[in-house]
């Protein structure tokens, strides 16, 4: 009878677990898409505002053409934050790639690349909704808006969401 100090070695592990790598793996993905998600969450978040007009020094007020006026005048702020199309669309990677692993994967290092591409693609759709987002975001008009006037903000979707919030200064 042999006895062995340690842990088994890899070779040992294979025999004792059958595509136990291939679902290293797919855990190493769902790791990935849960920390992608984690910061495109936690990230996500950016305001912009624009008050035109202004208080005067006799508690007056003037509009966005400086006329005075006593009616405060309205301000506007954008509230950019994270879309939930973006989480669905991390956890639709992830399945998508774990069923052509089980579909289409005639060998163990064909189904650890499926994965890989997706960990790959999991990046690259947080990141790139994150940067997309931000310069969009970063290029809307706001200091553009007048009150009582239509105006139209295309924002950012589906890479994040904009509140947009008008309300009397003050």
């Amino acid at each position: 009878m042999t006895v062995s100090a340690g842990p088994p070695s890899p070779a040992t592990q294979d025999a004792i677990l059958p595509g136990a790598a291939i679902i290293a793996r797919i855990r190493f993905l769902l790791i990935v898409a849960s920390g992608a998600g984690v910061v495109y969450g936690a990230v996500m978040r950016a305001s912009s505002g624009f008050c035109p007009g202004g208080v005067r020094g006799d508690g007056g007020y003037t509009d966005a053409h400086g006329q005075a006026t006593t009616v405060p005048p309205s301000c506007i702020t954008l509230t950019l934050g994270p879309n939930p199309l973006v989480f669905v669309a991390l956890a639709v990677i992830v399945v998508v790639a774990v069923t052509r692993i089980l579909r289409r994967a005639q060998t163990q290092q064909h189904a650890i690349r499926i994965a890989n591409k997706a960990a790959i693609v999991v990046v690259a759709v947080a990141a790139g909704s994150l940067v997309i987002a931000y310069v969009w975001f970063v290029l809307i008009p706001v200091q553009s808006w007048v009150p009582d006037e239509p105006y139209f903000f295309l924002y950012p979707f589906p890479f994040g969401t904009v509140d947009t919030i008008i309300k009397p200064l003050g």
